[in-house]
Formats: structure tokens, C-alpha cells, sequence
């Protein structure tokens, strides 16, 4: 039987990294593969190379059994693959729907029907259950939505090969589950899905094969069925890997973040954020659930400042900064890791020592009788590089050459650095590999141990339920539940984040009601013990 895709051999170079090396990947007609590895392994650049965008300096590509030279992504459209990348290739000022039709638009007397290509992407997007508004602009629409956008772009073409790169990172679990049904129905119509994920569970639940890359080279090929999580994760770090998370080592110590009647006005009649009510302690982990695109980013941004607050107060550590600058909150004791680690996160031209070096310039040992250090900024960039394991040629490198994990990485590091008395961290293992997330897991745990404040945003429910005392729901704008870790799982959380009215005992301002009581009894009893 002819394989649906077979590279044989793929060696691919760039300036001081061996990519891929000699790679041999093959996936069959009408299977669900997955494809992992740690972040730097080579996995999104192969199929990259299988998508268009790079050509291997070695090697061959058979796409049904015939050889195919791929010279661009339009090459691999025409042979059947589409893919959706980790980092988005959309057009800002366009919509949705005219992302999705570009190059294959439905037309009416020779003209683009702007209505038919409306009509057909919100067909598809209903069909798939991936909510989103065909008129809307790209640029103003999170993240999350911008990979749903991806997805039906993919779909809308009918590709015979689908490549996903981490496809389910900002749905919740129903529709994760609905998504896997939909890529199950794909597979018994013959078509070939291929998923690169750092998920384990994701990929005993859906896949039928699991390849996995380490250091650019192929190192097993796995019946999933007959693998366990232990064992791909054992091929891809070489060693074993605990994700368990430790209990705090204390109790929480005194409010830190204190956000109270935050409102931030939306694009539309709605508001983006709407009345939002919640406090972080020290020493605690505060986690934020929610579909994306229901007002967590712009939630985040207003705190920073990096967004127009309409009503509402912020405090950190007593303060009220409700009308700081950031840079001026960011000296009030915040550290902050954004969601999009291209655009906010990152400058991609400069190299790895000015990106670890920004914000800690301002302050010694970088800044010295008013001017930069330049080899404390390098041995400040060594030491984080070394401490997270951030793979890359050298500190002089641009940061934007690095895979999307080891730019996390860069992020996070810096962040962490600061020794801020709170920090917002937005998706701080998104696209990270596995061994990657246990190393950021440890450090945001011991930064939590330290007296840390963290309020913790992200679309992975098995992240937020294993860091996290307490989570908060947010939904259309509005802090809806507050669950501690103890009753915390997938399905309540899924319900809440899809609107669903909250038990009592999880209503906003339910545990603060009784921490104010408990906080109230104990002093009652220190009165009458003098």
C-alpha cells in the first residue's frame, strides 16, 4: 500500500543549527498521526518543509507515491496539504471570510460574492463547532479565534493531508471532544490528518501512530495503542518527567493584587471586560478559565495597563495604580507574560541579550553610572539561558530565528527575573514541549513558594487545575464562577466556561465571604484568648 505522504532522508540547515537530519517520516491514507517532540526538535520545521514554506537541502517528498517538489505553500495546496500554523498566516486588515476564501474565492459574473464566501465559511465554521464572526476584522479578534480562522481556512480547502499544530490550545474540553469527532468523520472519508502537539493525553486520545523527533533526528515510530504517555515522553527527553505539582509551603500571606469593579469597554456594545471582581495573595496561585476570547487577554492588558480601563481600580501591594503607565506599574511590583510572545513578548530582530535585558536595564548591575553594561547584559543572558534550557546557537542571536517554544522560554525567563511581587502570566507552557512545562511549572511554583502573587491565565484546564487554589470562569466578559482545586474538573469547568449558571457555593465573592468570616472568627478568638 503507497503511504499518503513519504519523506525519506530530509536534512534541512540554518545559520548555525541542524534542523532537521535525515529525517524519515511517513503517515498513511486515512490516519490520525501525531508528531512530537521537545520544542527546537524539528518537528514544526519538517512540516514546514511538507507545507512549502522551506525546501529540504537533502532529501526527497512523495505525496501518494509520486515525487513532489514543494516549492511554496501554493505547490502544496495544489498537492492536497494544507496547514495550520502555530504562528498565524492571516492578513490583519482583511475578515475572516476573506482570510479564508483568499486565492479560491466563490465568484458571481466574474466578480468575488463577497455573500456566498460569508456564507460559506459561517457554513463551516457551524459545521465544526468553531464559533466565529465571518465579517469581523482579523485585527480585532484574540488570539484564540485567530486559530479557529486557520482551522476552517484548511478546511474550506478540503485538503486531503490536514497538518495541525497544536489545534486544541484554546478550546475547551466539549469542544476539543467535538473537534476530535470531527477529525474522526475525516478520517473515515480518507483523509490524512497529521497533528504535532505536546499534549500526551491528546495523543492517546485521537491518533493511531505517534512519531517522535528529538534533536532533529527520528528516534521511534509508535503504534499508539500499544505506547503510553511514560514511554513517548521517555523517547522525546530521554529521561522521565514528573508534572506532578508540589502543595504550597506556606499558607497565603496578604493581598497583593486587588482588582475591584474593573470594566474595559469592548469593540462592540459590549463591554470586553464587565465589573470584574478578584484579589491574588501572596504566596498563591490564582487561575483564570475560560474560552478565549471572553475577555481573559483584555483583562490581563487593563492590569499592565496596556489597555483604556472604563471604570474600576487596580491595586498591587496597597497601591493604587489604577492611573499608573506601565512602566510605572511595572516598577510598582508586575511582571507580565503576554499571551502573544511575537508581537508583546519579544522584539524578533534583536538578539537574545538585549530581549533578557529588557526592563532590567534600568537597574544595576546592567545599568551602571547611567549607562548599559554590555557584558553584564551578556552573562545576565547566559545565566537565564542556562537556567531554562533555552536552545539556541549563542546570546547573539535574533530571537525571532528561535521555534515558538524557546521564544516562551526567552519570555519567561525574563519575566521570572524580575522577582516582582505579582505576576500575570497568559499561556506560559502554550506550545512548550513537555519537559519544557515541567521546568516552567517548577519555577513558577517556587516563585509562588518565595511569596509570589501569580494570577495564572490559560487555556489548558489540566495546567490551571494542577497550579492553581483557586480558579476563576470567565465568561462574555464577566468573572461567572470562582472553584477551589478541590472540586475543580474538565466537565464543571467546561460547563461554566460555556455559560452555564454556577452552583451557589461557586458564585464570584463566595470564597472572599468566607475568608472574610474566617479572617473575622480568628481575630474574635485572639480577643478572647487576651
Amino acid at each position: 500500500m503507497v503511504a499518503e505522504v513519504s519523506m525519506r532522508g530530509i536534512t534541512k540547515r540554518f545559520p548555525g543549527v541542524l534542523a532537521d537530519d535525515n529525517v524519515d517520516f511517513e503517515v498513511e491514507t486515512g490516519e490520525i498521526h501525531a508528531l512530537m517532540g521537545e520544542n527546537g526538535a524539528g518537528k514544526s520545521i519538517l512540516m514546514s518543509m511538507l507545507a512549502g514554506v522551506y525546501q529540504p537541502d537533502e532529501g526527497e517528498i512523495f505525496i501518494r507515491g509520486e515525487r513532489r517538489t514543494l516549492s511554496s505553500p501554493l505547490d502544496a495546496i495544489d498537492a492536497g496539504i494544507g496547514m495550520v500554523f502555530q504562528s498565524f498566516k492571516l492578513f490583519p486588515s482583511l475578515t475572516i471570510a476573506e482570510n479564508v476564501v483568499f486565492r479560491a474565492e466563490p465568484t458571481k459574473r466574474g466578480l468575488i460574492d463577497r455573500q456566498a464566501a460569508g456564507r460559506q465559511v459561517a457554513e463551516i465554521a457551524e459545521r465544526y463547532g468553531l464559533s466565529i464572526d465571518p465579517g469581523a476584522r482579523v485585527d480585532s479578534v484574540p488570539v484564540g479565534v485567530l486559530q479557529r480562522v486557520e482551522i476552517v481556512k484548511a478546511l474550506y480547502r478540503e485538503a486531503r493531508v490536514l497538518i495541525l499544530d497544536e489545534p486544541t490550545a484554546v478550546l475547551t474540553p466539549q469542544e476539543t471532544e467535538r473537534l476530535f469527532d470531527v477529525l474522526r468523520a475525516l478520517k473515515a472519508d480518507g483523509r490524512t490528518i497529521i497533528i504535532i502537539t505536546h499534549k500526551l493525553n491528546e495523543a492517546m486520545a485521537i491518533s493511531d501512530r505517534v512519531t517522535v523527533l528529538r534533536d532533529g533526528r527520528n528516534v521511534a515510530q509508535l503504534v499508539t495503542a500499544e505506547s503510553s504517555p511514560a514511554e513517548i515522553t521517555r523517547h522525546m527527553t530521554g529521561r522521565d518527567v514528573d508534572l506532578s505539582t508540589p502543595p504550597p509551603a506556606q499558607r497565603p500571606g496578604e493581598v497583593v493584587l486587588d482588582v475591584r469593579g474593573l470594566t474595559v469597554p469592548g469593540t462592540g456594545e459590549r463591554n470586553a471586560v464587565s465589573q470584574a471582581e478578584l484579589f491574588v495573595r501572596a504566596g498563591e496561585i490564582v487561575g483564570i478559565a475560560g474560552v478565549a476570547g471572553n475577555g481573559q487577554v483584555e483583562l490581563a492588558e487593563a492590569i499592565i495597563g496596556m489597555r483604556q480601563v472604563g471604570a474600576g481600580t487596580v491595586s498591587v501591594s496597597g497601591s493604587d495604580l489604577s492611573r499608573a503607565t506601565i512602566a510605572e506599574r511595572r516598577d510598582g511590583g508586575i511582571a507580565y507574560i503576554p499571551e502573544d510572545r511575537h508581537a508583546v513578548g519579544s522584539a524578533g530582530t534583536a538578539d537574545a541579550i538585549d530581549n533578557l535585558a529588557l526592563g532590567h536595564h534600568r537597574r544595576a548591575p546592567i545599568l551602571q553610572r547611567g549607562l548599559l553594561s554590555r557584558s553584564a547584559m551578556l552573562e545576565h543572558a547566559k545565566r537565564l539561558i542556562q537556567r531554562f534550557g533555552v536552545k539556541i546557537a549563542g546570546p547573539t542571536t535574533p530571537v525571532g530565528t528561535l521555534s515558538g517554544g524557546n521564544l516562551q522560554k526567552v519570555v519567561v525567563a525574563r519575566e521570572l527575573d524580575y522577582r516582582s511581587p505579582l505576576l500575570i502570566a497568559e499561556q506560559p507552557t502554550r506550545g512548550v514541549d513537555i519537559g519544557a512545562i515541567e521546568a516552567i511549572h517548577r519555577e513558577l511554583c517556587k516563585y509562588r513558594d518565595n511569596g509570589g502573587a501569580l494570577l495564572l491565565i490559560s487555556a489548558e484546564l489540566s495546567e490551571i487545575m494542577s497550579l492553581s487554589s483557586r480558579i476563576l470562569v470567565m465568561f462574555e466578559g464577566r468573572i461567572v464562577a470562582e472553584v477551589p482545586k478541590s472540586e475543580a474538573n474538565d466537565a464543571l469547568l467546561g460547563l461554566y466556561m460555556a455559560g452555564h449558571e454556577p452552583e451557589e457555593r461557586h458564585r464570584p465573592g463566595a470564597f472572599a465571604a468566607t475568608l472574610a468570616g474566617s479572617t473575622a472568627s480568628q481575630n474574635n478568638g485572639k480577643g478572647a484568648a487576651l
